[in-house]
């Protein structure tokens, strides 16, 4: 079992002046002060997105979805930078339903982000699909989605679908397979779906804590029904836990904190959205 209290110490001991915001409000709801949301929102671009690296001048589709995700962790999804930044991600996608990284970062995007390359085309279009779909559930009656989001979404489903294979595989990231599974889940791609999740269900035991905490995340994020892979994902978090609280993450110590708080994001209840 995962020890929560364990964790939060963690998070207390460890996180920066945000995540320990996030914290808070994944316990509480407690609404953030002004300057915590600023630290999120003040290298916001004109154009909605953010920048790879804080002083680059073009948006990331990566660096988004990043900030999208601090957001959602204060209950800010439906605040103007929130909002600024899903118009540009629905206004950069690509005919085909895709996102890619302008050309222009090719230089320093990292693998899972190079543009052009079609297992990171995936990726993108997976994890940037994921988020729109998040604030749509998050603000809207599925029934009442705005054209803008509908259309995105159905677009980007029908990309993904086409490259599961007959056996849920996909040539991509491991990360595609959650957000994706996600995405098609919602679009009413049920079918692919599920067999996205049973490939994630088989390869539990062979991932990474961080990886671990970011699937458990996104599946109890938005329902999907049955919640057999977030038990068993709930198991291995407990049992890839370390003494300290904290998770491992990939990128090494500097981010376990926010390893720390994707895990405690898939296991705490889901408070109400913070008044940001």
């Amino acid at each position: 079992m995962v020890d929560i209290d364990a964790a939060i110490g963690y998070v207390v001991a460890h996180g920066d002046p945000v995540e320990r915001a996030r914290l808070s409000f994944l316990r509480t709801g407690a609404v953030p002060g002004e300057e915590v949301v600023e630290r999120i929102t003040a290298g916001q671009t004109p154009e909605g997105g953010w920048p790879a690296t804080g002083d680059g001048p073009l948006p990331s589709v990566d660096a988004t979805c990043f900030r999208l995700g601090e957001l959602d962790d204060l209950g800010g999804l439906r605040t103007p930078a929130a909002e600024r930044a899903l118009a540009w991600l629905v206004g950069v996608q690509h005919p085909d339903g895709t996102w890619q990284e302008d050309e222009a970062l090719a230089a320093e995007a990292p693998a899972w982000a190079a543009p052009g390359d079609p297992e990171a085309t995936l990726y993108q279009t997976s994890v940037a699909g994921f988020w729109l779909t998040v604030a749509a559930v998050e603000a809207y009656p599925r029934d009442q989605w705005p054209a803008r989001y509908a259309s995105a979404l159905r677009a980007a489903a029908a990309y993904v679908v086409a490259h599961v294979r007959p056996d849920g595989t996909w040539p991509s990231f491991l990360a595609a397979g959650w957000h994706g599974a996600v995405l098609l889940h919602e679009q009413q791609h049920f079918y692919e779906s599920a067999r996205m999740q049973l490939v994630l269900a088989e390869r539990l035991d062979g991932m990474a804590p961080a990886d671990l905490a970011s699937m458990a995340a996104a599946v109890r994020r938005v329902n999907l029904g049955d919640d057999w892979l977030l038990r068993a994902a709930y198991k291995r978090l407990g049992e890839t836990q370390r003494t300290d609280g904290g998770w491992d993450s990939a990128e090494g110590p500097i981010f376990d904190v926010n390893t720390t708080l994707t895990a405690l994001r898939a296991v705490l209840p889901r408070v109400g959205a913070a008044a940001l």
